[in-house]
């Protein structure tokens, strides 16, 4: 083992056996969209949020009967009626997600933005014509967030406040091997089978997300529109079903690391938490245990920048032809 995966390992193990700070802030008459939230992070972070006072939590979900119980499940342990909403939406459909964005639109505030919903697969399958864990955990999820950008600009304008987009990432990142980065075409790369190492593709879509994140900053700090706070983090490794759809090897071997060191869903829904309420200064960071912390060596580095650049304008690219205009929402 390396020095560098020493330090990394010292370091997660550290991180994972730490005590994070219970939500306290208000989230009172706030609206709230939190995606994948029938289960695990996603719905134990809507149970916060419910219990600091949001007025509405959308809990967006694919499958809706599943929703239904979450709803009741929060509903229960909050002793609260009447303020939470389930929402269909499917991140491996174009149709669904621009169909959410359209409901959103209606809605008289949009505060925060939890973008939770992801997958994680070693199987290489097409949806949309994209590689499926590429398409939604990156394409899909900044679909989402560039169409309920107008919506967050109108609260921030009507209502004098600061709306957030908090991105789930994964310390994962760190690891990423993203062989595709050095191809001509990203897309293309990640989306060809005979040169995707799906392996590694689960990384790899949370470095993706890491750098689409910090180039949407960017612009938006350059747009002179109303402010979005826009940020990612890492839960932690913790004790959910993100695995579901990995090969039973790998269930069984995270399964027992797991069992050793993974937090609750509830103590990692905390960092979502979090997030959704950091102030100004965490527009663009990249957050860990709560903190604001830097990202992996190579993120910053004039490589990792210049591969950052490529990826998010062809993804923007992308993105036109899905929608055509949605670049202007920036």
């Amino acid at each position: 083992m390396s020095k560098t995966e020493r330090s990394l390992l010292s370091r997660f193990l550290s991180s994972q056996f730490k005590t994070l700070p219970y939500p306290v802030q208000s989230f009172r008459g706030l609206v709230v969209i939190v995606t994948g939230a029938n289960t695990g992070l996603g719905l134990e972070a809507s149970r916060h949020f419910v219990r600091l006072g949001a007025a509405k939590v959308i809990l967006a979900v694919r499958d809706v009967e599943k929703g239904k119980a979450a709803q009741d499940s929060i509903s229960l342990s909050t002793e609260t009626k009447n303020r939470t909403e389930v929402w269909s939406l499917d991140l491996a459909s174009y149709e669904s997600v621009k169909e959410f964005a359209q409901r959103a639109a209606g809605l008289d505030r949009l505060d925060v933005l939890v973008a939770n919903g992801g997958l994680c697969t070693e199987t290489f399958e097409l949806a949309e014509g994209m590689e499926k864990s590429f398409l939604v955990n990156v394409v899909s999820t900044f679909l989402l967030v560039f169409l309920l950008l107008p919506q967050l600009r109108k609260t921030a304008t009507e209502f004098q406040t600061r709306p957030h987009v908090v991105i789930v990432s994964s310390e994962g990142h760190e690891t990423a091997t993203f062989d595709e980065g050095k191809s001509e075409s990203i897309l293309a790369a990640l989306n060809d089978q005979s040169t995707s190492n799906m392996g590694d593709r689960y990384d790899t879509t949370k470095l993706l997300q890491l750098y689409s994140m910090r180039a949407l900053s960017e612009r938006l700090d350059q747009s002179g529109k109303p402010p979005v706070t826009v940020n990612a983090l890492t839960p932690g490794l913790c004790r959910t079903s993100l695995l579901r759809e990995s090969s039973p090897m790998a269930q069984i071997i995270a399964g027992a690391i797991k069992f050793v060191v993974a937090r609750s869903a509830e103590m990692g829904s905390r960092t979502l938490v979090h997030a959704a309420e950091a102030p100004s200064d965490s527009h663009g960071k990249y957050l860990r245990d709560c903190e604001i912390t830097p990202p992996a060596i190579f993120v910053d580095s004039a490589e990792g920048k210049e591969t950052q650049e490529r990826f998010f304008v062809e993804l923007i690219g992308r993105l036109e032809k899905i929608s055509p205009g949605l670049a202007a929402n920036i």
